[in-house]
């Protein structure tokens, strides 16, 4: 019996190894080759040398993406010229720079939140700006679209908060163009807030995803669409069996463009007589769950139990 036991459990973990492996694998398809200078830079960590970068003088209008995947990071609005031999910025694109506790004890690492690229570190309180913030980046770990290309990123970034985000990520995550999608917390007022605040209705958070999809292949609209048919938008404050404001629909949104797209799923929806409760709110904070919310159905070989695909258009 135990050696049964042992074999059916040695099963499912190499199924979920594998379901693991292959959105990995997904994933490293979709980032761009780098030269061993980048990798130095952006895989392992390193630093280009002060005032060698092909941006640190440099301040023409346009937005700066992520040399590895495409995903957009800082617009141009927000760079300065500190002196310091690196290009500066005093903002960030919402939900795009990720910011962790360097291994040095000292300084602040921003990383790219979508693909995990090392970009440099943050610096606070030194008074450049009015915000007193200076992401210090290497030019190496950087692109640069000018605004009058209209050229656009290669990468895009939704938010969707729909219940439980297990089952919104399950889903999420299957649809064509999607690169990676991750369980996190927004919408509330508290910093790095864990799952248990969050349960408590501590923080103000709804249990949200974070997508990052490839325009090329798939639009904002259609991964709005999918949104609205694998949750019930109707429901207030909850998603089936899980009750709370932290259960809430809602959509985190970037820009003017993907506001206007979501109004207007809306009022489809409600012309077609559902009363939608979903919430619309520009994207704040994205702060990532813990670890073993990331890819939970995969993990456990289930599927959702608060959500299917109900065809809502």
């Amino acid at each position: 019996m135990k050696r049964t036991i042992f074999i059916i459990l040695m099963g499912s973990w190499t199924l979920a190894g594998c379901a693991q492996n292959n959105k990995q694998q997904k994933m490293n398809s979709q980032f761009r080759a780098l030269t061993p200078q980048e990798e130095h830079v952006i895989v392992h960590k390193g630093t280009e040398r002060p005032f060698t970068g092909k941006y640190d003088q440099f301040f023409e209008e346009g937005t700066y993406l992520c040399k590895r995947c495409g995903a957009e990071l800082y617009h141009s609005t927000d760079k300065f010229d500190a002196g310091c031999g690196w290009p500066s910025f005093d903002d960030e694109i919402p939900g795009a720079v990720k910011r962790t506790p360097d291994a040095d004890g000292m300084r602040t690492e921003i990383t790219c939140n979508a693909c995990g690229a090392h970009l440099g570190h943050v610096f606070l309180n030194e008074g450049f700006t009015a915000k007193n913030t200076r992401h210090c980046v290497n030019s190496i770990s950087l692109e640069f679209i000018p605004a009058k290309t209209g050229t656009t990123a290669s990468t895009d970034t939704a938010y969707f908060a729909g219940g439980c985000f297990w089952g919104v990520e399950y889903y999420l995550e299957q649809a064509p163009g999607v690169i990676s999608v991750e369980s996190g917390y927004m919408g509330g007022s508290k910093k790095n807030p864990s799952y248990q605040d969050v349960s408590h209705h501590k923080t103000g958070h709804a249990e949200t995803v974070r997508v990052i999809f490839r325009p090329s292949e798939t639009s904002y609209e259609e991964l709005t669409r999918l949104f609205f048919e694998i949750h019930d938008p109707t429901q207030l404050n909850r998603q089936g069996p899980d009750i709370g404001e932290q259960y809430r629909s809602a959509v985190f949104y970037r820009t003017e463009e993907q506001k206007k797209i979501v109004e207007g799923l809306i009022q489809l929806l409600k012309g077609k007589g559902y009363k939608v409760t979903t919430q619309l709110a520009p994207a704040a904070t994205f702060w990532k769950a813990e670890g073993y919310h990331q890819d939970y159905y995969i993990k456990k070989g289930e599927t959702p139990y608060c959500h299917q695909r109900v065809n809502r258009f």
